[in-house]
């Protein structure tokens, strides 16, 4: 299982009865929830430990929540730290806006709902996690670019200090040495010295002009100066310079030379050591890169959220829950798939089915048509949450809420612009709405609100048709090629069916608080499962003793693999299906056919894994009840 460490949440209000309520709500998240009575005392505390989230009582003897949220905001440390504010008072729009201004990401009135402060502080406590282990790699990969400086270093100074410098440099292979008497013009130039330069060896003759050639023009003149100010007193340079080599390829050097100089104070001799130190440069340009990425994309990812959190209105408490869900799980499977691409971006067609294979009944509902696209970390998260709320929209009220109804999604690039076209088909009637929903706002502000394209929506009766074209950067696909049917139309696969009503379910889930979340879920879902099985001995032993209709199986048992028990339930034509916290990747080869649920699970993601396994083997149910 994965090894999950609590936050720090930091709960401020001068009334002990309300702090010990919201210990109560939100004890089940598992956090380290932490209560201070006063501003001072949450600036102490502050002080001394990392906060995931602040929850503040926005009226409080003193000093208040908007001052304190302010002080909070103005140390360099709490400046990402996400800040709600709870109010038992009526709040004018100007208090609003001065709650914002102070830093805070959103409000809470009295009474507080329960499900509702937990949906959002589980999703700011999530984030600041993420956030703190994209800063260790960080911290990581500066500790190795440090190590590999370091040693760089100490092997420049041995070669300095030592006669048998040469014969290291040679067995080095990045390191060369020579020497030049300025009085007879001669030359000492080993081999480690060509290899850098990319010369022949054998054939290569030393002159300063050959040597100035070889270099950077922009090098030359730091080379000069450097030569230019030795004197006795001041014997040695050390530099770092840039060889153009005769293939065009750049090398990154450092340059360590002494000087010796004649009884006049001439100089008379150069004597030094070249070292090659570009993979040590290329290594300090990734660590700037990422720590610019990790920086931008904590912002990015905080200030989504926070749109998601303020903006998302519902009827009830359980849709609010559903769609703040169903966009966060649309960003994660966006950064998964960028995440195995090492960030470098995403095809569009694995965006298209991860979005859409959950709404097709493999009678080819959804296609996707269109040439190979790889797309920049920017633009794919923007096509995945239109596609996402395209595909949200589709199933409620559009052509994926009727068997009968059709999506089909195409695609060109040409030059800097990429089109995309949604049409809807065999679903019911259309009408336009008379506003605009939360899911357009979306889509309209992250495509025309970017300034790079523009959005049109057609509401026709038969159907919605989309059309999106935006102004994108195509990157190379870096050996990765797409799926040869990526370049002709093709159906998005996943059965969806009805689950079997009251069908007993084998729960194997090692979580205590997971797997009882997990048997009410299923529950309310119309299925009978069992308590949750914690280890692999008793789950198994449970199969055979009692045939089930299906079962949902934790993956990872506190260290042990499901597969022995995935094995015999397979034998006994019981359908399942695998959960974890790892990737998909994971899984054996042996079951790759067998749908995963990733947690966090939600009750959309379940049922639609329930539903492929039980629309696949219709007959199971009906066979199991009767053997039984």
């Amino acid at each position: 299982m994965e090894n999950r460490e609590p936050v720090n949440v930091l709960l401020v209000d001068d009334q002990p009865g309300k702090l010990l309520s919201y210990q109560v709500m939100l004890s089940e998240l598992g956090e380290n929830l932490v209560s201070v009575t006063s501003a001072q005392e949450a600036l102490g505390y502050l002080l001394k430990s990392e906060v995931a989230v602040i929850l503040v009582d926005v009226c409080m003897p003193e000093l208040d929540g908007f001052e304190l949220a302010k002080m909070i905001r103005e140390h360099p440390r709490f400046q990402k730290t996400a800040i709600i504010f709870v109010s038992a008072v009526h709040m004018s729009e100007s208090d609003y806006l001065r709650g914002y201004e102070a830093g805070a990401v959103d409000y809470l009135s009295v009474p507080v709902v329960p499900e509702l402060l937990r949906a959002k502080v589980r999703i700011f406590a999530e984030l600041f996690r993420k956030n703190r282990e994209l800063q260790q790699l960080n911290q990581e990969l500066e500790s190795r670019v440090a190590e590999r400086t370091e040693a760089l270093e100490r092997a420049a100074a041995r070669l300095r200090n030592s006669e048998q410098g040469r014969t290291l440099a040679l067995a080095a292979g990045n390191m060369g040495s020579w020497d030049y008497n300025l009085s007879s013009g001669e030359w000492f130039w080993d081999e480690g010295q060509s290899r850098i330069f990319g010369v022949d060896h054998s054939s290569f003759v030393p002159t300063e002009e050959h040597i100035l050639r070889a270099l950077d023009p922009d090098d030359v003149q730091k080379l000069r100066a450097a030569v230019k100010g030795l004197e006795p007193g001041n014997e040695t340079f050390d530099i770092e310079i840039r060889i153009i080599r005769s293939d065009g390829d750049a090398r990154w050097c450092q340059l360590v030379a002494a000087a010796t100089f004649d009884a006049e104070g001439g100089l008379g001799r150069l004597s030094g050591v070249t070292t090659d130190i570009t993979y040590r440069k290329e290594a300090e340009a990734h660590q700037a890169l990422l720590a610019r990425e990790v920086d931008h994309r904590a912002k990015n990812a905080l200030a989504v959220v926070q749109a998601i959190v303020r903006l998302a209105k519902r009827d009830s408490i359980e849709d609010y829950i559903a769609a703040v869900e169903g966009r966060i799980t649309a960003l994660a499977q966006t950064h998964e798939l960028l995440s195995k691409a090492r960030w470098e971006g995403a095809e569009i067609l694995h965006l298209i089915q991860d979005e859409l294979a959950p709404y097709n009944d493999g009678q080819e509902r959804v296609v996707a048509d269109g040439p190979a696209v790889f797309l920049t970390p920017e633009d794919a998260q923007t096509i995945a949450m239109v596609l996402h709320e395209l595909a949200t929209n589709a199933a409620k009220y559009g052509a994926l809420s009727a068997k009968s109804g059709q999506v089909n999604i195409a695609w060109k690039h040409a030059g800097e612009n990429l089109t995309l076209a949604w049409k809807e088909n065999g679903g019911p009637a259309v009408r336009k709405p008379g506003k605009t929903g939360f899911g357009t706002k979306i889509i309209s502000s992250s495509v025309a609100g970017s300034g790079k394209g523009r959005t049109e929506f057609l509401w026709l009766a038969d159907g919605l048709e989309f059309r999106l074209e935006l102004s994108c950067q195509v990157k190379p696909a870096s050996g990765r090629p797409l799926p040869k049917s990526a370049e002709t139309a093709r159906p998005v696969a996943s059965p969806v069916a009805d689950p079997q009503a009251k069908a007993r379910l084998l729960l194997v889930e090692d979580e205590t608080m997971v797997g009882i979340f997990m048997e009410e879920l299923l529950g309310e879902m119309g299925f009978a499962p069992t308590y949750p099985i914690n280890n692999l001995a008793e789950a198994v032993a449970a199969a055979q003793r009692e045939r089930y209709d299906g079962a949902v199986l934790d993956m990872n048992l506190r260290g042990e693999s499901i597969y022995p028990l995935a094995e015999l339930l397979h034998a006994q034509n019981v359908p399942f299906v695998f959960v974890t916290g790892y990737s998909r990747s994971g899984v054996a080869e042996q079951f790759s056919w067998v749908p995963v649920v990733q947690k966090p699970v939600t009750s959309e993601a379940l049922a639609q894994a329930l539903n492929a396994r039980f629309g696949r083997y219709p007959q199971d149910a009906d066979r199991l009840a009767a053997s039984a």
